[in-house]
């Protein structure tokens, strides 16, 4: 076992040929406020059991397989989701890292440094070929598979978010004597571009656009003071980059009219703008293959949600395992997710991580993978 810098958790069963890439699977342990038990840690806790069977199962694996704990998947104290995979594939960088701060100005040196993770950052980073395959387990956090009687999902493709952050200025004032048409009322505005934002998602053509404006703070939130500063954060998401990117060209268009004809001033920044990615092919192989073995129906999907092999795609090839949770309920301390079901999902990870650790010395082909229409 070791930990990283950033707290990044690595616990591997090594194979008989530990010089060749190793398989890795894993997920992540931290929860954003008011959340269930089971997105993420499913994965963890799966992962874990796979190893476990395969080893009493008498098991021998020729590559090493690895079970991942990531830091900081949901992003509740720095603003940024993924960080200890982003940190991995090296998509954030030691210097980016370091100019992180929480809501209380703390950075992330300081803060990892007072937690007892004191290893160097530009440690990190995974070193090439570090990993043959990766798998995540997953709760879908949708009601697909449950409304139509599936156990298990295989993910084709990934969504990826991107966020913005928009500031608008206008004017406060005495909500009783600020007449109307003087008022420039900063959170009028903003409950317009909130509206924009979901008109822009709706009209995109497709299902698998998503927009969401989750977090809007006002100042001076008072009943009887006319607001004079809104800020908002805003989540947009596709599996499809073009399309996605075009929202976000629709609602920053947007916010400059509702601005201009307001008379508010206005500054938009983009916290990232992430690519989506596609599954490996020969992951989604022994994925298909492990759910034949293992007599379980299976549905060929795409996640719209974004995790942790969003990002370990950029290193190596990567799918995901999702099994159903009820009511398709996510990021709720109502989130459920049966035993059974969780077996099933595990019997098929065991399965598809004893194939991909037999695998030969040659890199999978990064031919085309299994894709779905929207």
């Amino acid at each position: 076992m070791r930990e990283d810098g950033l707290g990044n958790l690595f616990a591997r069963w090594e194979g008989s040929a530990p010089e060749l890439p190793a398989v890795g699977t894993g997920s992540h342990i931290d929860a954003i406020p008011y959340a269930g038990m089971y997105d993420g840690t499913v994965g963890v806790l799966g992962g874990l059991e796979a190893i476990r069977a395969l080893r009493q199962a008498g098991f021998r694996p020729r590559r090493s397989i690895e079970l991942l704990v990531f830091t900081a998947e949901e992003p509740t104290r720095f603003g940024i989701g993924c960080l200890g995979s982003r940190a991995l594939s090296g998509t954030l960088n030691p210097e980016a890292l370091r100019l992180l701060r929480d809501n209380e100005g703390r950075s992330l040196e300081e803060v990892r440094q007072a937690a007892g993770y004191t290893g160097p950052l530009e440690e990190v980073q995974l070193p090439e070929n570090y990993y043959s395959a990766f798998v995540e387990l997953h709760i879908e956090q949708g009601p697909v598979l449950e409304q139509e009687g599936v156990p298990i999902g295989v993910v084709t493709a990934i969504a990826a978010p991107a966020s913005l952050r928009v500031i608008l200025e206008g004017e406060g004032g005495h909500a009783g004597t600020v007449l109307m048409p003087d008022r420039k009322d900063a959170l009028c505005a903003a409950a317009e571009i909130i509206l924009g934002v979901e008109a822009f998602a709706r009209g995109s053509g497709s299902i698998n656009t998503v927009a969401t404006t989750g977090f809007c703070e006002v100042h001076p939130n008072a009943i009887n003071s006319v607001p004079s500063r809104v800020r908002l954060e805003i989540d947009v998401r596709d599996v499809e980059q073009n399309r996605r990117d075009q929202v976000i060209r629709n609602i920053l268009q947007g916010v400059e009219q509702v601005c201009t004809r307001r008379s508010i001033r206005y500054s938009v920044e983009i916290i990232n703008m992430d690519p989506p990615a596609k599954s490996g092919s020969e992951v989604l192989k022994a994925l298909v293959e492990a759910c034949g073995e293992a007599s379980v129906r299976f549905k060929l999907m795409v996640s719209r949600a974004y995790h942790d092999s969003l990002f370990m795609a950029r290193i190596a090839p990567t799918a995901m395992l999702f099994i159903p949770c009820r009511g398709g309920i996510s990021h709720r301390p109502d989130e459920y997710a049966s035993p059974e079901d969780i077996a099933q999902g595990v019997r098929v990870l065991a399965l598809a991580l004893a194939k991909l650790s037999q695998a030969e010395e040659k890199t999978p082909p990064k031919d085309e993978p299994l894709t779905l229409n929207d």
